[in-house]
């Protein structure tokens, strides 16, 4: 497949928090799909993936600049993937 699949990973509170339950959040292509998304991860990380969680923010209009013009922000898909075996180093330890 010639598009990337894993984006980002997500970086909030709720994915910090949800890190210690060996759950983790990623920003991936709206096209994946969770098959796409295990073997990604799988061989990226190099840990067993359990279950993988789908979510589709919605994309709004923000207004930007100075003359507060409209701007229409995409719509992202989240996946929440549990992780088996191992873990993976997102964050950095405090």
């Amino acid at each position: 497949m010639t598009n990337i699949i894993l984006k980002s990973p997500v970086v909030t509170e709720k994915a910090t928090a949800l890190a210690q339950k060996n759950v983790y959040a990623f920003i991936v292509s709206l096209l994946a799909t969770k098959d796409q998304i295990r073997n990604a991860v799988e061989s990226y990380y190099g840990v067993k993936v359990g279950s993988i969680r789908i979510t589709i923010r919605k994309g709004k209009v923000q207004r930007v600049g100075k003359r507060m013009v409209p701007k229409l922000v995409a719509n992202k898909k989240i996946a929440y993937i549990t992780v088996t075996k191992g873990s993976i180093s997102l964050f950095p330890k405090a």
